[in-house]
């Protein structure tokens, strides 16, 4: 199993709210990047926002300045709001980083959970999924041709267009990014598209129905058995102990999560609620290793196997010191756990 880190670029702030310089906190990003590489982590991604505490409005530019620093930890978006975005843009990008890369570039598309984007690109949230629709196509056959003939409805048509450069992987790797839409997974499964989802709420094992969508849809639509894969995306933190990594993690998290929750209509993060997110089945992934080790062969057992989880740690306002202990617990000792190496 592929173990990495998923990062919004986030600018820790302290109790007051005060946040961090942004050179110093994208200095730091990128130094966490170096040291997942060399802690073995399989995958490094970096999400898309464009909010004032998230410095990932410009994904690749990220992923290539760590692609200069590091030597074999896969890059990827996580995700790209391919919604709001121009796909042949898009696939330039990430070509030219897969070039930089020496073939190390993904990239995870998805319509986003956050909507800032649409507003600022000039899109309309009512075209939410039919953008996202047609993008998707010409993403796929960008990637499939060299020159393309394409039309669409939010989009000026292309003729016989060719589209450059070209990545150094043959096929250059795309996920499709799903929440809880039955639809959504469906669609992986009938593109013949890897599937990471994100579980950010409740139960793992209750996606379950969701994945085995993904996986039926897959194989009525004549796709390779091998080529099927699930990744899982979920918030977690490993320190030595649990009570370390509740001491730790849940001042921060319970900060931002309330603060989200004002935006988007939850009720205020608490420690009973929090407790139960890191329970036996609670999609947390926080602990010691062996318990967080513990977690995500239980999360696999529960979807049916898995092939990538990553972590994401970045609403909890931990320290760059924390952050880059956690990484090394998951690379070196969580890491080996779970595959029995």
């Amino acid at each position: 199993m592929e173990i990495g880190i998923d990062s919004f670029a986030y600018t820790m702030a302290n109790e007051t709210g005060r946040r961090m310089e942004p050179v110093q906190a994208m200095a730091e990003l990128l130094e966490r990047m170096e040291h997942a590489d060399r802690c073995g982590l399989d995958v490094f991604g970096i999400g898309e926002h464009h909010r004032e505490e998230y410095l990932d409005a410009s994904t690749v530019t990220i992923l290539a300045a760590a692609a200069a620093r590091t030597e074999r930890i896969r890059l990827t978006s996580a995700v790209t709001v391919l919604s709001a975005a121009d796909p042949v843009r898009v696939f330039q990008s990430f070509a030219t980083l897969d070039l930089i890369s020496k073939g190390r570039a993904e990239m995870v598309v998805g319509r986003g959970s956050s909507i800032e984007a649409f507003p600022l690109f000039g899109y309309d949230l009512h075209d939410y999924d039919a953008l996202f629709v047609e993008k998707l196509d010409l993403l796929l056959r960008l990637r499939k041709k060299e020159k393309i003939t394409w039309s669409g409805k939010f989009r000026p048509a292309l003729d016989d267009q060719p589209i450059y450069p070209r990545p150094l992987q043959q096929k250059l790797p795309i996920w499709l990014g799903v929440g809880g839409t039955p639809q959504s997974f469906a669609r992986a499964g009938m593109l013949g598209l890897p599937l990471m989802v994100a579980v950010i709420g409740g139960e793992t094992h209750r996606f379950r129905p969701l994945v085995d969508i993904y996986r039926e849809a897959w194989l009525k639509s004549g796709h390779p058995e091998e080529g099927m894969k699930v990744g899982l995306h979920s918030f977690g933190y490993v320190a030595n102990t649990m009570e370390e990594a509740v001491a730790d993690y849940y001042p921060g998290h319970a900060r931002n999560m309330t603060r989200l929750g004002r935006e988007r209509g939850w009720p205020p993060m608490n420690m009973e609620r929090f407790n139960q997110s890191r329970s036996p089945l609670g999609f947390m992934m926080i602990g010691s290793p062996e318990e967080v080790a513990e977690k995500i062969l239980r999360h696999s057992k529960a979807l049916g196997g898995i092939d990538r989880v990553t972590f994401q740690m970045d609403v909890a306002d931990l320290s760059h010191e924390q952050l880059k202990k956690a990484i090394e617990l998951i690379g070196t000792r969580v890491k080996p756990l779970v595959n029995g190496d």
